[in-house]
């Protein structure tokens, strides 16, 4: 059996020892995505969600809400994802990133490697659908990234 995580939901949506709940950011134009996105997140736990289906207000929506993760659609209309997340980079975002799109696997790895070389966090890059277990694992991922910066910063 190959599991993503062992742990229960709300474990993993808290994160060690109580901490708060990851806050999240989904950016997609598409509404749709955006509510099974957000539903997939409230199965696996308990997370400080906020939804943006226009680039401009989730570059405010990034500063104000500061949140732990990003999930970023790359093909949007106002300001494309690869100009969005050089612009959170810019604004100094250092939360975990995710990337989805619909478009050529290689368009999605350019987008991925632009997003590094301006110093962001990639925790991965997925085709859409995104599936509920990569979900999980990407969560995971960015709960242990937080876990150890907030152990780091304790030192």
């Amino acid at each position: 059996m190959n599991n993503v995580s062992s742990q229960h939901p709300e474990a993993l949506a808290q994160g060690e020892a109580g901490l708060a709940p990851l806050r999240v950011l989904l950016l997609d134009d598409d509404v749709f995505m955006l509510d099974v996105l957000s539903d997939m997140l409230e199965q696996l736990g308990q997370f400080d969600i906020r939804c943006e289906s226009h680039s401009e207000q989730a570059l405010s929506t990034l500063k104000q809400h500061q949140p732990d993760l990003l999930i970023c659609d790359l093909s949007m209309p106002d300001i494309d994802g690869i100009e969005f997340l050089r612009m959170a980079a810019d604004n100094g975002f250092r939360g975990g990133v995710v990337l989805l799109s619909g478009l050529h696997s290689a368009v999605r790895l350019a987008a991925e490697r632009l997003a590094v070389a301006n110093g962001l966090y990639i925790l991965g890059t997925f085709r859409k659908p995104m599936e509920s277990a990569e979900l999980q694992l990407m969560v995971n991922m960015q709960l242990q990234h937080t876990a150890r910066l907030s152990h780091g910063q304790g030192r």
